[in-house]
């Protein structure tokens, strides 16, 4: 089999997830240039049939994304390197699934261990005052306050929260969220975001509903079209620059503010897991982590033998 014949392999399976997992073209984009990089690295061992790549040969493809220039490596990251042993190890499966490859050797192929980042939460009291900073009673303050007391009460990220439609508000204290790979669940609101919700409803929306097409989104900008990320993001620091926070902040700083205090109020993992859309609860015990690294500092600066 030729280098062309991978490469076909190659852009079938990049069509099989643009069929099968709706990737956007960002993603594809990214799993393209991995795995054009895995190929070219095989073709240049000699290798260009997919039965002759063996276990060795993907782990010595591991040891050269990581290698020192100075070394004929390309130096990644930790994180990029781990980014591309996942590209490879789907791309295997893919070949094995199509009974291309008679086995797959990338079972067993080690990415580099990448340390546990701590998310960066807000305190309340941070929390409390961004969102009072979002007060006023204009037609934008109100939808600005609706978004961000959504955001935190819910925990969505940004794009599920202007992804909401009105009818996803299926009852005054809960809405249907749509979450990765169209996935739905249904999250709780607090009276503070019911309120805020209510208000943006009766007060405002029409008023932006009105100047456009008829658009079923929820959030809407001023004039009438649904709210963009892009849009949403600005409204975001706008309020945190009104609030004076010495913190930055982004949308995924509620999602993580969201799950830090239910952890440190008590709310179990599962809860919480089911809460944010995670599909696997080990993304969601960062949180756990989280928490006990405060109760550590807690007892460091309070316990009379603790030092």
């Amino acid at each position: 089999m030729s280098r062309a014949a991978l490469d076909r392999l190659r852009e079938q399976y990049l069509r099989h997830l643009t069929i099968e997992r709706g990737l956007s073209a960002n993603s594809l984009d990214a799993y393209r240039r991995d795995l054009a990089r895995y190929t070219e690295y095989l073709a240049g061992e000699g290798t260009t049939e997919p039965n002759a790549i063996t276990a060795p040969m993907t782990q010595a493809f591991m040891s050269w994304l990581r290698a020192p220039a100075t070394e004929g490596g390309c130096e990644l990251s930790a994180s990029s390197a781990a980014r591309i042993a996942s590209s490879v190890r789907g791309f295997h499966k893919f070949m094995d699934e199509e009974g291309v490859i008679d086995d797959d050797v990338t079972r067993d192929l080690t990415s580099p261990k990448l340390p546990a980042r701590l998310p960066k939460a807000l305190t309340i009291e941070q929390v409390q005052r961004l969102l009072d900073a979002a007060g006023g009673d204009e037609p934008e303050q109100l939808r600005d306050r609706a978004l961000l007391e959504l955001l935190y009460a819910s925990g969505a990220r940004i794009s599920e929260a202007i992804g909401l439609a009105v009818d996803d508000v299926i009852d005054r204290d809960m809405i249907r969220v749509r979450g990765k790979g169209d996935k739905q669940r249904v999250v709780p609101l607090g009276s503070f975001a019911q309120d805020a919700l209510d208000a943006y409803l009766v007060r405002a929306r029409p008023l932006f509903a009105a100047r456009g097409s008829g658009s079923p989104a929820l959030f809407l900008g001023v004039r009438g079209g649904a709210l963009s990320r892009n849009s949403a993001w600005n409204i975001l620091q706008r309020v945190a620059e009104r609030a004076e926070l010495d913190v930055h902040v982004s949308p995924h700083t509620l999602r993580h503010s969201f799950a830090t205090h239910l952890m440190q109020g008590g709310a179990d993992v599962r809860v919480v897991q089911e809460l944010l859309g995670h599909a696997s609860v080990s993304t969601t015990q960062i949180y756990t982590k989280v928490t006990v690294d405060a109760l550590r500092e807690m007892y460091a600066l309070s316990h009379p033998r603790a030092r």
